[in-house]
């Protein structure tokens, strides 16, 4: 049985003015997604900044997150590490404050081979009794999981049952999809694919949209889901600008700052992350408007 199926929402990390996690804030926007047809919450992922968190700030969000929701929708932890020891440590927390899977992205900087990422992502599953979806997001990570190492570790490891697909890559995921032969869902990681990886068979997205139109990506996999083809690939379409804008800069820069331009009040990013160039905050804010999310 899927962890989900829809549109979960990869979430910001609120902050106050003094760089610390803004735990009401996060309360809010939580039932906010909720309120809006949100699938799922993904807490601690890319988009949360998990990257500038502590350890204890880290597992502090996931417990806030986990117990403020009370299962009305599955929480997800981003737990990953590019050391395995830590991967670890960070899902047996997760385990213990009550989510329902993790999100373990490939081991970043180190670059492991594909025997690596296997021995990885065994030991972190055997550490556990949670669900884990791999996150693959070579960009990012200088690591990419090949279609036959997913396919391989689907096959072998009972609790290793998703991944999230962000290469931008069709060829691979379609592989992939191909190998796994119903072993392994899949997640669109990229806002722009939703419809042609669900096409494939993806049970949908874990979205940074969704932190500003939870109700509208909800609605892309729902129609899908239901059959409404053309209707889905219509929204799909309608989103396309905007996915652009949120990723003009890198992720969370715009999708914090879209938020704050509509009143939320999310609070600054954390170093390295910066302000926005002036010319791609215009061109944030005129597709939010074109979108019909900002007046």
């Amino acid at each position: 049985m899927s962890l989900f199926t829809g549109a979960g929402v990869a979430i910001i990390t609120p902050m106050k003015a003094n760089g610390e996690v803004n735990y009401d804030k996060l309360g809010e926007i939580l039932d906010y997604q909720i309120n809006n047809s949100t699938d799922a919450i993904v807490i601690c992922g890319t988009t949360g900044e998990a990257s500038t968190l502590t350890h204890e700030e880290h597992i502090e969000a996931i417990r806030f997150t986990a117990d403020y929701v009370n299962k009305r929708v599955p929480v997800i932890a981003g737990t990953g590490s590019n050391c395995t020891d830590t991967a670890i440590y960070l899902s047996k927390e997760a385990e213990r404050a009550g989510v329902d899977g993790c999100l373990v992205v490939t081991p970043y900087y180190n670059k492991a081979t594909q025997k690596g990422l296997i021995q990885h992502y065994t030991a972190v599953a055997k550490a556990i009794d949670l669900p884990i979806i791999m996150y693959n997001v070579p960009g990012r990570t200088g690591c990419n999981i090949q279609p036959e190492t997913a396919a391989y570790l689907a096959k072998n490891v009972d609790n290793i049952v998703a991944i999230k697909a962000a290469t931008g890559n069709m060829a691979q995921e379609t592989k992939t999809m191909a190998l796994a032969e119903g072993r392994l869902d899949m997640y669109s990681g990229e806002d722009g694919l939703i419809v042609p990886l669900m096409s494939i068979g993806a049970k949908g997205v874990i979205s940074v949209l969704s932190n500003v139109a939870p109700q509208q990506t909800h609605d892309i996999c729902a129609k899908f889901l239901e059959g409404k083809i053309e209707e889905a690939r219509a929204l799909q379409f309608k989103a396309l600008e905007l996915v652009d804008a949120l990723f003009c800069e890198v992720n969370p820069i715009p999708v914090k700052h879209a938020l704050n331009l509509m009143g939320m009040e999310v609070g600054p990013l954390r170093a390295p992350l910066c302000e926005m160039e002036p010319a791609n905050l215009e061109r944030l804010k005129k597709a939010m408007i074109e979108y019909g999310i900002l007046k």
